[in-house]
């Protein structure tokens, strides 16, 4: 079967708005030059469309036209390696996704703690940040709420009381098991994520291992964060304010 047969077949496989790389064109080493001018052909065609050099995926349609593959998705090649989760967005484009803003930033951020993901998706730049913690697909979304408690004071357009009631509803639901885990990362991130973790967890009547997160702190340090009492009861008692 000739190159560009076996490709066609393989995408027109492919769930639409999936992205894919050669590599999971079932070619071989000596076949990518043949590969090459397939894709370039099948893109001028609007078969596929090309998200960075080597990434592309196959345009999902609707009743309003093309859609374009949700962020995560597009940088999946990135968050990835080998199949295992090495990075996760973080940053203005993960606030917006958990309610915490409404604004949509110019740059998407990725944190991992062994690669630098630098890379452009369409206009939008990708920028690296450095994760706290090794980062895997057990972890990632506890890491998230964690970076939204360590960003808390500046993430843009806020509303405080709402993001607060927010967070408490997502660390509420976290079993014994995660709520270890989070405090345990928390112990690798700035004090006010610490104290702000340990204030909701206090909160939300969730106080195994609040005792680990206290220990971390100086009892000496207040953490502005220009939260009110009525919105969070227990932030003097973590020196909040």
């Amino acid at each position: 079967m000739k190159v560009a047969e076996k490709i066609q077949r393989k995408i027109n496989r492919m769930q639409e708005g999936i992205t894919f790389k050669y590599q999971q064109l079932g070619i071989d080493q000596s076949e990518y030059s043949a590969a090459t001018k397939t894709i370039e052909r099948l893109i001028k065609k609007g078969m596929i469309k090309r998200v960075s050099t080597g990434v592309f995926y196959k345009p999902k349609q609707s009743a309003f036209g093309e859609l374009r593959p949700r962020e995560e998705e597009l940088l999946k090649p990135y968050l990835f390696q080998d199949g295992k989760r090495i990075a996760y967005i973080t940053g203005g484009s993960l606030y917006n996704r958990m309610g915490l803003t409404t604004q949509v930033p110019k740059t998407i951020k990725v944190a991992s703690k062994v690669k630098r993901v630098t890379t452009k998706i369409g206009k939008t730049q990708v920028k690296p940040v450095k994760s706290y913690v090794d980062v895997s697909n057990e972890n990632y979304y506890l890491l998230e709420i964690l970076d939204a408690l360590k960003d808390f004071k500046t993430i843009p357009d806020l509303d405080k009381k709402s993001a607060i009631a927010l967070l408490k509803n997502e660390i509420s639901k976290l079993s014994e098991n995660d709520q270890t885990k989070i405090i345990r990362y928390a112990l690798k991130y700035p004090p006010r994520a610490t104290a702000l973790l340990g204030a909701i967890l206090e909160l939300s009547n969730k106080k195994s291992g609040l005792d680990r997160l206290r220990a971390k702190l100086n009892p000496l340090t207040t953490y502005r964060l220009v939260i009110k009492k009525e919105t969070l009861p227990t932030a003097p008692e973590w020196n909040i304010n």
